[in-house]
């Protein structure tokens, strides 16, 4: 069994932009919300390596993990998956970019499942996932739509 979690923003901003912001890794602290650090670890052709942190739970735990990227311009998308799955039996995601009417289509899809020992299951996870993406996506569009009416505002 796995569970799948779908979310999708447009972005008013050229799709160069959009594609080189949030695939810029290391800058994901500034992109993201959750994240307190991201570490690019290795590079091996368009394949990056990276750890992310996020910043401390309730409990005061930072939880982290390792993923691999590759993103394929020509393709306008990016696979991804977590290398130290830490509660997932496994963690796919795939990011697509399709130019629409009033900028880029930014779309997630996470498939994966959750360790049948965890103390939740796939469904508490696709809601836990589904809450965040709608808390970071809204902040990715604000963060590129606002460096796109920089690079637009003359000197």
């Amino acid at each position: 069994m796995s569970a799948r979690t779908e979310a999708s923003v447009v972005i008013d901003a050229p799709l160069d932009l959009v594609w080189d912001m949030t695939n810029d890794v290391g800058s994901w602290t500034e992109l993201f919300t959750e994240y307190a650090e991201a570490e690019v670890l290795e590079r091996d052709g368009d394949t990056v390596r990276f750890r992310l942190a996020l910043h401390p739970d309730e409990s005061g735990k930072v939880w982290s993990w390792v993923s691999e990227r590759t993103p394929d311009r020509a393709s306008r998308t990016v696979r991804a998956r977590r290398v130290e799955t830490g509660p997932f039996e496994f963690m796919h995601i795939f990011w697509e970019y399709t130019p629409v009417e009033g900028g880029v289509e930014m779309r997630w899809v996470q498939e994966f499942h959750v360790k049948d020992e965890m103390p939740f299951d796939d469904e508490a996870m696709a809601a836990h996932i589904a809450k965040n993406t709608s808390e970071q996506m809204p902040h990715i569009k604000e963060r590129v739509e606002q460096a796109a009416r920089r690079a637009n505002t003359p000197s």
